[in-house]
């Protein structure tokens, strides 16, 4: 009887090892392919972004000089999400026990302050500045402008659709976990309508001879990458601060917890991203009567593993076996760890 439990044992913890590296294996290949986006967007931005800021100093156009500095933003933001694919996977250590996950979000709340600062701001600031005193008309570069802006579509397209295909790849919506993958989309999106903006203010200012449509082309613009940002930094503020796992993922994990035959119920569930796909999960569940400790801890054990196959996410998992009323332990949920848990 000992043998075959024993049996089992090893079986399920073989099979466990073999979900988790497979599980690895395929986190460092969506990373190389998040990489490669990321160094297509790079390339394109900083080529852009020369051309547009010569563009827009041939012309005077403010809403050119705008896009050059978006330009500008998003390659610096491309390098922090570089660093953020390089940082995030370091393995945990003592100062960091639960690893380095969250530089994915730190990192990318670097990028949202950057396209907000030297985006938006700046785009502002051109805009404001065309309306107060009302421009140079030098149409004589508008054509180079508009050469430039052309150019600068068709790579920002095409760094939306390499964007667009890996999302796409890596499960649609749930792709954009990554906010590495979600930056460059919001990026290279915001860039393709920015473009399309600053190409019709430039149109409409040649013929109509009224530098106010660039000006409200750049304040179009500037309103566009504060709003992106917003959303953005939003994102990874939620995130860095402690942001729950998904609410599916709670759920299959109370499910599994309630099914077990040795917990009575469960009185708290709390998760814990601490990265892109990882989470750290603890529960307080109070178990049948009748189990000396030998049993109890053979079933948590057991409970862990059970969470750790079903839930590839859930590297984290901690259980405190407590006799509580549900409704004590709901009013101090920040106790989860101060009774001895299995």
């Amino acid at each position: 009887m000992t043998g075959t439990s024993s049996e089992r044992s090893t079986r399920r913890t073989t099979e466990g090892k073999a979900t988790a590296n497979a599980g690895k294996q395929a986190e460092r290949a969506a990373d190389r392919r998040t990489r490669v986006t990321v160094l297509v967007a790079l390339a394109a931005n900083l080529v852009i972004a020369v051309a547009k800021a010569a563009g827009g100093l041939l012309a005077a156009s403010p809403a050119l000089l705008s896009e050059a500095a978006h330009s500008v933003a998003d390659s610096l933001n491309e390098v922090f999400l570089l660093a953020a694919l390089r940082r995030s996977r370091r393995p945990a250590d003592r100062r960091h026990p639960f690893g380095y996950g969250k530089e994915r979000f730190f990192w990318s709340l670097l990028a949202a302050v950057g396209i907000f600062v030297m985006g938006g701001c700046f785009s502002f600031l051109q805009g404001v500045e065309a309306l107060r005193s009302g421009g140079e008309e030098r149409f004589s570069g508008y054509v180079a402008g508009l050469i430039v802006l052309g150019v600068a579509f068709l790579a920002e397209g095409a760094s939306l659709i390499r964007a667009l295909h890996q999302v796409r790849r890596q499960g649609g919506t749930a792709g954009l976990r990554d906010p590495a993958l979600r930056t460059v989309v919001a990026e290279d999106g915001t860039a393709v309508l920015g473009v399309t903006l600053a190409a019709t203010g430039m149109g409409l200012h040649m013929l109509t001879g009224q530098v106010v449509w660039e000006a409200c082309a750049s304040l179009a613009i500037g309103a566009l990458l504060v709003y992106v940002a917003y959303g953005l930094g939003r994102e990874a503020r939620d995130q860095l601060i402690g942001e729950a796992a998904d609410a599916e993922t709670g759920s299959r994990i109370h499910a599994i917890l309630a099914a077990q035959p040795e917990i009575d119920s469960v009185e708290a569930l709390f998760t814990m991203k601490t990265g892109i796909d990882s989470a750290l999960v603890a529960a307080r569940v109070d178990l049948v009567p009748g189990l000396d400790s030998e049993r109890v801890e053979e079933v948590a054990v057991r409970i862990k593993r059970s969470i750790a196959g079903a839930v590839r996410e859930a590297d984290q998992i901690f259980l405190d076996v407590t006799d509580r009323p549900a409704r004590e332990a709901q009013e101090s949920p920040a106790a989860t760890g101060e009774r001895g848990g299995a």
